[in-house]
């Protein structure tokens, strides 16, 4: 056992079905009354519905969220949050929405509940990560930590099953990095091999029968423990990659995360061989990174990056820009070596671990 740092995030969870129910008596708890509702243009209609259950406490409905929280976004909903004298947000949908919410949070201190319908995890940290003028920066704060999180599997059971594939494996991405984070505690690394574990049963059958129940609470739980993964260590190369190209080229989110973390895994592979065997049991494979390929392409994920929208011109500008303000990494990061692990994500190629 090697010395370890332990930090446990305060939060309230409550996880089932039916559980939006209890919106209401959430908000009654924590002292609110006037609720700014959030979404993404696309799910206006669903939080409208979801937020009834708050009755007269909702202040209005905010449907502009948009991945990658542009701050032009945030500065926009600040208007609305002081022209409805809002004292608290409740942001329903997926990674974008919560990230609304935590800007919000982080400016104004206001509480937050997080009412997830994807597999994003976020809504378990206390990070939030902003894009301006083309660069995406991560800030961590106790103020950016939601107060609740209402996990309701019913939201769930609609969810696309190529975004469900690609939310699960951006979920599974925050898990493998804490098992080699440098901050890594035994508790931490529990949870992370248990939430891959989750995410290795649950993918496939949802994929096989998208209204699978047992299939998709087990994967909202597999959600939650990436998410407190993500939120109680550091994260290292994959994440660094992921925030640069989304901040320089706008890619879809999960989607690039699906694709980037075969690759980051086979980089980091001869650094940190225990986090990768405990990475690859959890997926009952031999390897991890040809396992999180497989299991990404076989479910459907599009897995070159040139495809959802990268320029290969771009490859040498996103070293650049990674390497300037590199996270920590098991491995030293060098040029040549990101350069390859970009070119073989941009092609798709099945990795091959050094």
């Amino acid at each position: 056992m090697q010395d370890f740092i332990y930090t446990g995030h305060p939060g309230r969870v409550i996880f089932g079905s039916g559980t939006v129910a209890r919106l209401g008596d959430e908000a009654e708890r924590l002292g609110v009354k006037r609720l700014l509702v959030l979404s993404t243009p696309e799910q206006a209609g669903q939080a409208e519905e979801i937020a009834r259950h708050l009755g007269a406490r909702v202040a209005g409905v905010y449907a502009k969220a948009t991945m990658h929280t542009p701050v032009e976004i945030t500065t926009d909903a600040m208007r609305t949050v002081e022209t409805l004298g809002a004292d608290a947000v409740v942001s329903i949908g997926g990674g974008s929405t919560t990230g609304l919410g935590k800007a919000i949070a982080f400016r104004t201190d206001l509480p937050q509940i997080v009412v997830p319908t994807t597999y994003a995890g976020s809504e378990a940290t206390p990070i939030l990560g902003e894009t301006e003028n083309g660069r995406k920066v991560t800030t961590s704060n106790a103020r950016i930590l939601p107060e609740v999180i209402v996990y309701d599997i019913d939201l769930t059971l609609t969810l696309p099953v190529p975004m469900s594939v690609t939310s699960g494996l951006n979920a599974i991405a925050h898990a493998v990095e804490a098992l080699y984070a440098r901050e890594a505690n035994p508790v931490i690394s529990l949870l992370a091999e248990q939430g891959i574990a989750a995410f290795a049963r649950s993918l496939p059958a949802i994929a096989a029968k998208p209204d699978d129940r047992a299939a998709r609470a087990d994967a909202l739980y597999g959600a939650w423990l990436c998410g407190v993964c993500l939120g109680s260590v550091g994260m290292a190369l994959h994440h660094k990659l992921c925030h640069t190209l989304g901040g320089m080229f706008n890619l879809p989110h999960a989607p690039m995360h699906t694709a980037v973390l075969p690759h980051a895994v086979a980089y980091n592979h001869s650094a940190a061989p225990d986090a990768m065997a405990r990475v690859a049991k959890a997926l009952g494979t031999e390897d991890a990174a040809t396992g999180l390929f497989d299991l990404a392409s076989g479910l459907g994920a599009t897995m070159d990056l040139t495809s959802l929208g990268m320029p290969k011109t771009g490859i040498d500008a996103a070293v650049e820009q990674a390497l300037s303000n590199a996270y920590w990494n098991p491995k030293p990061l060098t040029r040549d070596g990101l350069r390859q692990l970009l070119a073989h994500a941009a092609d798709g190629r099945r990795p091959h671990s050094d």
